[in-house]
């Protein structure tokens, strides 16, 4: 019997999230094509001091004169399996619970003749019995796992290893890693807090506030993870030093309750505590000389010795509310967890007798659960609402009737604010509908808009009074979408209400236009290559599996990144290969475009980045991707708060950028499913 299972997909027709049945096969090849896996076997930082770990743990269990038993929780490709026989271990019990994993690990094994030496258990750690008839006939002496992420213990490492030291291994074993060290560091960054509070917006010389209920909510709960290498060190002020929060020590049993730690140091300068930013390090060893740190390149005396990776980044937390601090003022920086994650929290010192959230802090106001925290920033940014409210300034008249698709948008309160006669808006989501009224009751433009919580094609002239609408608009912003494209939901929703429409309306956008262009990233590419051999291992398994996971789709597709994280370098010109004209109907027909664009610059190819750019009116363009031309050198700057489409190569192709190669692509938008599919190569062009 096959599985079924059901997975969203963004759906630009309805702008809704589509769940689609697939064979349970389709699941988990998007699981494995989508998965950081390879990152991880190119992580070279990261495998070389595992590898000089486990040679160190062997060596001490076998100096103590004792046979050699490996548990290697969360093996995945089973490579620490294999480092362990290597560096002379007698048996390894490698644990893996996601089942194609555990097939590609067995397979790996086997290919690298270990067979006999390791067993690969498909089970969940906990689940894993010791005994004559178990999983494991002993208890092992070294425990082995790779089970953190980003925040350390947000995949549960905490209950896995208490559970491996009850029930799983000796009392004396030794661990790799040996320790875990969380480190915190108090910041101001109007940049980065922009992304966690709403700000005050000055439209048309009024200021709009946001609601008390926001500005005092703790905000969303989940760890804000990024490539904090990324956020440029002028973008934050640190009123702190970068403090030792709390170890863990893996060698001696672990507890998952949960705890609160606190870090006391005097303010370096006066400002605003807003942010908190964290990484942390593993020590392979109890000495602590082989460490592997995930601090951020800034925090490197020589930068260009940063080992890039993208499975493991670095936290940005969000205080509770911005704090005012003095130079020398004494400062209690506290670090709680549960068993999944941390959260902080800052006192002054003469506040002894605070009581430290016991529970992790959520947020109330829900505007944290409606907008992310790109669409704070994306909110808050400044330019951005300059150009919408300039292009609405230039079309707006005193009689016009306003009606706004976009989620969670402030676009209709500006054209309020601009003076329109009627102003109404589709919020489909209950959540969305009251931050709106929020935002307008702490305004006092409760009667300014009229949310109307209808599907574009349930409109009808009564819910706008009678009135047509002779000015459309969007952003368009839908919580929905995906990829670039997906934002087309707009134009399905003005062909809905085509009907309702004044002959001589306005649209905004009146179009947007898809643009490529081809790249050569600095990193992001190792996501997708192939590994072959790993330390000296055969993996190509893996490389297979990815390959069949990635042909199970004939087509291939684009996926999200939000390249601003992720340096990249043009190598050839911005191309702008599709127009969606929204004063016209979504068509009938395929759109197709095909072409060629030459490479100009020198490199490696990895693959296209793709974006949206949307005209507001005859002279204000505001673009979702590139936000300036790209320089001589290639050099790109992205925007800030959307992910742009990326299209990988299978493997990296040369260019020359002297015109002997061009890019081909061929792209079609298909009306009745909203997709785009899309292909590219990179081809000679034929000589004269």
């Amino acid at each position: 019997m096959t599985m079924k299972t059901f997975c969203g997909r963004a759906n630009p027709t309805t702008g809704a999230l589509d769940w689609v049945e697939e064979s349970e096969e389709y699941d988990y090849h998007q699981e494995i094509a989508r998965s950081c896996y390879a990152d991880m076997l190119h992580d070279k930082d990261r495998n070389e001091k595992y590898y000089q770990g486990i040679r160190a743990a062997v060596s001490r269990v076998k100096a103590r004169g004792e046979r050699v038993v490996v548990l290697d929780i969360g093996t995945g490709t089973g490579l620490l399996s294999m480092m362990a026989v290597t560096a002379g271990a007698d048996y390894c019990y490698a644990i893996e619970v996601f089942k194609p994993m555990a097939q590609a690990a067995t397979c790996i094994v086997e290919r690298n003749g270990f067979s006999d030496k390791i067993k690969v258990i498909n089970k969940h750690s906990t689940e894993v019995t010791v005994g004559p008839d178990g999983d494991m006939e002993e208890r092992a002496n070294i425990l082995v796992t790779e089970l953190f992420d980003t925040e350390l213990i947000g995949e549960g490492a905490l209950p896995s290893y208490e559970h491996a030291h009850m029930h799983l291994v000796q009392a004396d074993c030794e661990a790799v890693p040996h320790r875990a060290t969380v480190y915190a560091q108090l910041v101001e960054s109007d940049m980065l807090w922009k992304w966690s509070q709403l700000q005050p917006i000055e439209v048309d010389g009024s200021k709009l506030l946001p609601p008390p209920a926001v500005v005092k909510c703790a905000g969303a709960p989940s760890v804000c993870d990024i490539q904090l290498s990324q956020v440029p060190p002028e973008s934050f002020t640190p009123l702190g030093p970068i403090c030792t929060m709390f170890r863990v020590d893996f060698s001696k049993p672990v507890s998952s309750a949960a705890q609160s730690y606190m870090a006391q140091f005097k303010a370096q300068t006066s400002g605003r505590a807003q942010v908190v930013l964290s990484w942390w390090d593993i020590d392979m060893d109890p000495d602590g000389n082989i460490v592997c740190t995930m601090a951020p390149s800034w925090n490197y005396s020589d930068p260009h010795t940063y080992p890039w990776r993208d499975h493991w980044m670095q936290s940005v937390y969000f205080l509770s509310a911005e704090e005012n601090v003095s130079e020398g003022e004494e400062l209690n920086l506290i670090v709680s967890h549960d068993d999944y994650s941390l959260w902080y929290s800052l006192t002054h010192s003469e506040q002894n007798d605070v009581k430290v959230a016991k529970f992790r802090p959520c947020c109330t106001c829900q505007a944290h659960l409606v907008w992310t925290r790109p669409r704070f920033g994306e909110l808050n940014d400044e330019q951005r609402t300059e150009s919408y409210v300039n292009a609405l300034r230039s079309i707006l008249k005193p009689d016009s009737v306003c009606l706004s698709v976009s989620d969670g948008s402030l676009l209709p309160i500006f054209a309020h604010l601009l003076g329109s006669k009627k102003v109404f808006s589709l919020e489909s989501s209950g959540m969305a509908k009251q931050v709106i009224e929020q935002v307008l009751h702490t305004n006092s433009l409760k009667h300014g808009v009229q949310l109307l919580g209808v599907r574009p094609e349930q409109l009808s002239l009564a819910d706008l009074e009678g009135n047509r609408i002779s000015v459309l608009m969007a952003e368009p912003y839908f919580s929905t979408s995906l990829l670039p494209w997906h934002s087309l939901f707009f134009w399905y929703c003005r062909t809905a209400v085509a009907q309702l429409l004044h002959p001589s309306v306005t649209i905004l956008p009146r179009a947007a236009t898809l643009y490529i262009v081809a790249v050569e990233f600095q990193d992001l590419w190792r996501i997708r290559a192939a590994c072959g051999t790993c330390e000296g291992f055969d993996v190509s398994p893996m490389d297979e599996m990815i390959q069949r996971s990635l042909d199970y789709r004939e087509s291939l597709e684009a996926e999200p990144h939000p390249l601003w994280e992720y340096p990249c370098r043009a190598l050839t010109k911005p191309r702008p290969v599709l127009t969606f004209d929204f004063t016209q109907c979504v068509p009938e027909q395929p759109v197709n475009s095909d072409g060629t664009v030459a490479f100009t610059g020198r490199g490696h190819c990895h693959g296209v980045a793709l974006w949206m750019e949307y005209q507001l009116t005859e002279d204000i363009n505001v673009s979702m991707g590139l936000t300036k031309q790209v320089s001589e050198e290639g050099a790109c700057e992205w925007n800030p708060h959307r992910k742009q489409g990326v299209f990988f190569f299978r493997s990296a192709r040369e260019t020359s950028g002297d015109g002997r190669e061009d890019l081909s692509y061929n792209l079609t938008f298909e009306p009745h499913t909203g997709d785009i599919k899309m292909n590219f190569s990179v081809t000679e062009p034929l000589q004269d």
